[in-house]
């Protein structure tokens, strides 16, 4: 479908885009910075598959998802309770080193953006990543320029599957409930937009937490971003 389709017969005024597993594939990075805070706390690696299931919302519960082994880490132990504020330390400083080092911008991405672009619609990024690794994170990969503003997982006091970051970023584009689309790739992007009463795009390349995608309820789910054009 394409995105013009959803605002017949014009395209939105504005996009929000998630970041992690809809425009850019930081898995790799993200892995890496986990196995070295399990090595250091004295645990074995996880490894990347896990953590691709892990992704998704913001980085204290990626710990103690790791801390648990397990996407369903809830109720958390005793001792990983105790554990996560050092835990969490580490994870920070290894991930500082490694933000964007073997991160890639999925396929299509660009030509949509272009395209978005080219027709006027502003564009900003919704993401539950922590702000201070948001913005290194846009320049290099080279997706910056494209974005007027990003709301990160510590600018409001509350992450997606709220849904107040997608207002929050609506508001600061000037744009309203009609004519404003979230595009992401996990059940906290899909249930936010739902929440602000959005239209909704999902991607069935990123990180859903190992489930499929395709039945919660998104306008439009699709393989790549080009699809929107």
């Amino acid at each position: 479908m394409s995105l013009k389709g959803l605002f017949n017969p014009r395209w939105p005024a504005a996009a929000l885009f998630d970041l992690d597993g809809t425009l850019v594939d930081s898995a790799p990075d993200l892995a890496a910075a986990v196995d070295d805070m399990l090595t250091k706390l004295g645990r074995s690696p996880a490894g990347l598959a896990n953590v691709r299931n892990w992704v998704g919302n913001g980085a204290s519960i990626l710990v103690r998802r790791a801390l648990a082994g397990k996407t369903d880490w809830e109720p958390a132990l005793p001792k990983d309770d105790a554990l996560h504020p050092d835990a969490l330390s580490i994870f920070y400083q290894s991930y500082a080193e490694l933000n964007g080092r073997h991160a890639v911008v999925f396929e299509g991405v660009f030509e949509c953006l272009d395209h978005l672009k080219a027709n006027g619609c502003r564009m900003a990024v919704v993401t539950n990543k922590p702000d201070q690794f948001v913005a290194p994170l846009l320049e290099q990969t080279g997706l910056a320029p494209y974005f007027e503003l990003f709301v990160g997982g510590d600018t409001l006091d509350v992450k997606k599957p709220d849904p107040a970051p997608l207002l929050h970023a609506m508001e600061k584009l000037g744009s309203t409930i009609g004519t404003t689309v979230m595009v992401g790739d996990s059940a906290a992007d899909v249930n936010a937009a739902q929440k602000a009463g959005m239209p909704c795009v999902a991607v069935r390349y990123g990180y859903n937490f190992g489930a499929s995608i395709d039945s919660l309820g998104a306008d439009a789910v699709v393989d790549s971003l080009t699809e929107l054009l």
